[in-house]
């Protein structure tokens, strides 16, 4: 019997999410990367598969899942990733972060037995997966997608979170296909305060598609040309969970578009995403209209 083929296999742990607004309210969620991303792509139309790892008395994956219309898989762990939020700002530009506890490591052996066009790792915290798991997807058919948050963030001891350089970079970004990290993150990695200069160096160092966000625009590098699109939200209600939706809208409308095509749509899901607080649960129809009423120059 033939595996159950996806465009996109998004890995990586959910967290119990416990936010502190800048005015001091607090509330919890289930949140984490994989839920913004999954939702990203299952919501535009592309089958969508989903891997993640959580002690089951933490969390109801069903209820966080609902209406995602991905397929869901997880394996138990001992503990779940949970992660407090202190927001200083309104538009919650600026938070800190602490872990409360992390889930185990992926290993490949634990992936679910489907075949994916891509495999996207959508971790939180240094430690969710190896450098060598990475490594081991680069030689299945599919494409390697890897946001590297998961690669640069680490957890201290007292739960404090500090961003440190991926020590395996030079030897392992040539297996990843397409790259993502923000602005900051680009300049750990390669010490460029340019954004251009910054994905000009991750390409030179093997990375072979690069996406660095701001706050302004996205930019797109494939070692020939660079390629930007601007943010457009009304408001910034549902901007945690940004670059992720971003990432994962741009890497599934790759599969069949062009890279100006795939950046346009991308830019246009997440600006609209943001402004309502919680993964995309439009349609692909929304951001159809978003890029009409508000990128028509990118329209041909």
């Amino acid at each position: 019997m033939s595996k159950k083929q996806f465009d996109t296999l998004i890995v990586g742990p959910v967290s119990l999410d416990h936010n502190i607004d800048f005015e001091g309210r607090e509330y919890s969620e289930v949140g984490g990367a994989i839920v913004q991303s999954g939702f990203a792509a299952s919501r535009i139309g592309h089958s969508t598969a989903l891997f993640t790892k959580l002690n089951p008395r933490d969390a109801d994956l069903n209820i966080a899942f609902e209406d995602s219309g991905a397929d869901l898989f997880w394996k138990v762990s001992a503990q779940t990733t949970s992660i407090q939020n202190i927001y200083f700002t309104a538009d919650k530009e600026t938070r800190e972060c602490k872990a409360i506890s992390i889930c185990d490591p992926f290993e490949i052996e634990e992936f679910p037995d489907v075949e994916s066009r891509i495999y996207h790792l959508a971790g939180l915290i240094y430690g969710d997966f190896s450098s060598d798991l990475i490594q081991q997807l680069s030689e299945r058919v599919g494409k390697v997608a890897v946001d590297v948050q998961c690669l640069l963030r680490h957890a201290e001891a007292d739960g404090s979170m500090t961003f440190y350089d991926w020590p395996d970079k030079l030897t392992h970004l040539k297996y990843i296909d397409f790259l993502k990290a923000d602005a900051a993150e680009s300049e750990i990695l390669t010490g460029e305060k340019d954004r251009l200069e910054a994905a000009k160096k991750l390409h030179h160092w093997g990375a072979k598609e690069i996406m660095i966000t701001h706050n302004t625009e996205v930019m797109i590098y494939d070692g020939a040309e660079v390629y930007t699109c601007p943010i457009k939200a009304r408001n910034l209600s549902g901007r945690t969970g940004r670059g992720d939706t971003c990432f994962s809208g741009y890497i599934t409308e790759r599969l069949k578009k062009s890279i100006p095509d795939a950046l346009v749509f991308a830019a246009a899901l997440v600006s609209l995403k943001m402004e309502t607080v919680g993964p995309f649960k439009g349609d692909r129809r929304d951001v159809e209209e978003y890029i009409r009423t508000y990128y028509p120059e990118y329209i041909v």
